[in-house]
């Protein structure tokens, strides 16, 4: 499995402050062996991104190295596929054409989507949106956007994520397998299916579906199941062992990309290096 590091896991990089060309240098120096991107609706990585800066961020991650393995985004948290206005479920369908655009341009052939949300844990002024009307629309909203994704060549990597949506590894199952579609997919975060459930389990019955992983870890005690729970690798509830058993059960051997946030307090760069240090152990590259 390649060992990667996801761009908002540099100190500013949330906020976008971060220089790709810089990112995927830090990401050299501390040990890892590809970055994953993060589009936004502004920046270096946008729809206003050219093919041509796209094909300078390849040439600058060729150049250290270091491979593009996939792009993540916040975008859905704003452009809700499940949201009862048209113009927003529009919105999310148009920032999604181009973020597979430059997925081909990237040489991505994976991207994390949120398939819709019924509320936004971190912002109580969002709509909270009817469970059963989130998934219908959000079936015709990825039913729109598959023939993109064919074209370009890209998969649609559904998240597990805090949506209060698709909360279990059988429904994920349920909801990819009804596209028919090669072009669909999931993208696993173990971390974030902690309070849910157990995260080997997930990848186990969801098998091959899975084209992406995210490593988090998650430690009950730490945040009463709230966003404090999120700790270093290996200092939480996330049973490493099973997790890489699991995932060699099923075959999988792509990227692994660690998203590690919120920052350190103090020297956040420290959080950067004890992640990768951490995957070298979780991996078996340390004993």
């Amino acid at each position: 499995m390649k060992k990667c590091i996801n761009y908002w896991t540099f100190p500013g990089g949330l906020e976008g402050k971060v220089k790709v060309s810089d990112a995927i240098k830090m990401a050299k120096k501390y040990g890892y062996e590809g970055i994953e991107l993060c589009f936004d609706e502004r920046g270096e990585v946008s729809p206003e991104t050219t093919q041509e800066q796209a094909a300078a961020m390849l040439a600058e991650a060729a150049k250290n190295g270091i491979e593009i393995t996939s792009l993540a985004t916040g975008i859905y948290w704003g452009a809700n596929f499940g949201s009862s206005a048209q113009a927003d479920r529009d919105k999310a369908v148009k920032l999604t054409e181009k973020y597979l655009e430059l997925a081909s341009w990237l040489k991505v052939d994976s991207i994390l989507v949120v398939p819709g949300a019924v509320d936004v844990f971190f912002n109580p002024a969002a709509e909270v949106v009817s469970y059963d009307d989130v998934y219908k629309r959000s079936v015709e909203c990825i039913k729109k956007l598959l023939p993109v994704a064919e074209k370009f060549k890209v998969v649609m990597a559904i998240e597990n994520v805090w949506n209060r949506f698709i909360m279990s590894p059988l429904e994920m199952k349920s909801y990819i397998d009804g596209f028919g579609s090669k072009y669909i997919g999931v993208y696993f975060d173990v971390g974030n299916a902690i309070p849910f459930g157990y995260s080997q389990q997930w990848i186990r019955i969801l098998g091959s579906r899975i084209k992406r992983v995210h490593f988090k870890d998650f430690r009950f005690a730490a945040g009463n199941g709230g966003m404090n729970g999120f700790v270093d690798l290996l200092n939480g509830d996330v049973n490493w062992t099973e997790i890489m058993k699991a995932l060699k059960e099923i075959g999988y051997d792509g990227p692994v990309a660690a998203e590690m946030i919120p920052y350190y307090n103090h020297h956040p760069l420290a959080r950067v290096e004890l992640t990768s240090i951490a995957m070298d152990y979780i991996l078996g590259r340390k004993k």
